[in-house]
């Protein structure tokens, strides 16, 4: 059964009512969700794949800020306001997702304070990505990035295939294309990866997670801390273990 972890962290009977409302649709490989200054007309529930939300440049060229797969949601910020998109979102790994259409989104997170907290809870994370990632970018050897990366792309997506090719992955990363070339090469000398056109198979996440920059860790983290509360916040569960009573977005201590 395809799930997404922020619908099956609502309440029962807000989940219930929002059920109706989804639509399975396919999500096919550089497919624009929407784009920067759009006002996406639905929210998108990933259920397999992965979605890059990207900054686009005046040159054409679009750099990455977040990927959002299973565990969340894109375009959440629509329905909490009437604001236009800041960021692009575009199909990064094929798969499939449930739609909702941005009015009834708003009209629910009006009337449900747990609708509403959950949408906060996505946005504030993908805030906290677009953040770990700026600094990344900025004082990060290129080689702990792409470990990053990849290590980031099989969380979301759950698999250990990545469609993604040397030339996209530059471009998200900004940088040049022979030198994400150089280190997939040295990657795949040393068994870590095994790389095809087109494709790219992650063989030794841990010696991957070596490698990585703290960032990956630090957005894993938050991710971790959400499923925690999202448990918490079901009913019939008790808390996890260690979760704050107070810490409503997940957030503190990470």
């Amino acid at each position: 059964m395809r799930t997404n972890a922020a619908v099956e962290a609502l309440p029962f009977n807000v989940r219930d009512a929002v059920r109706p409302l989804l639509r399975l649709q396919t999500l096919q490989v550089g497919q624009m969700l929407f784009g920067r200054g759009d006002r996406p007309g639905w929210l998108w529930f990933p259920v397999e794949g992965a979605i890059s939300l990207v900054t686009e440049l005046a040159d054409g060229d679009s750099v990455e800020v977040a990927m959002i797969g299973r565990d969340g949601i894109v375009g959440g910020s629509s329905a909490l306001d009437d604001g236009t998109a800041g960021c692009g979102a575009f199909v990064q790994m094929q798969g499939m997702g449930f739609t909702l259409e941005i009015g009834a989104a708003r009209k629910m997170a009006r009337e449900s304070e747990a609708f509403r907290d959950v949408l906060i809870r996505h946005e504030q994370l993908i805030l906290a990505q677009a953040q770990q990632s700026a600094a990344c970018n900025a004082k990060h050897e290129l080689k702990t990035r792409i470990a990053r990366w990849l290590l980031w792309a099989r969380d979301v997506s759950g698999h250990d295939n990545l469609s993604v090719t040397q030339e996209q992955l530059a471009q998200l990363l900004g940088v040049r294309r022979t030198s994400v070339t150089m280190i997939a090469q040295s990657l795949q000398r040393a068994g870590v990866i095994a790389y095809r056109r087109g494709s790219l198979e992650v063989r030794e996440p841990e010696a991957l997670q070596t490698i990585a920059c703290e960032c990956y860790h630090t957005i894993k983290q938050r991710y971790d801390r959400l499923r925690n509360l999202n448990r918490s916040s079901s009913p019939g569960g008790p808390p996890s273990p260690g979760t704050p009573t107070n810490d409503k977005f997940g957030l503190i201590g990470v």
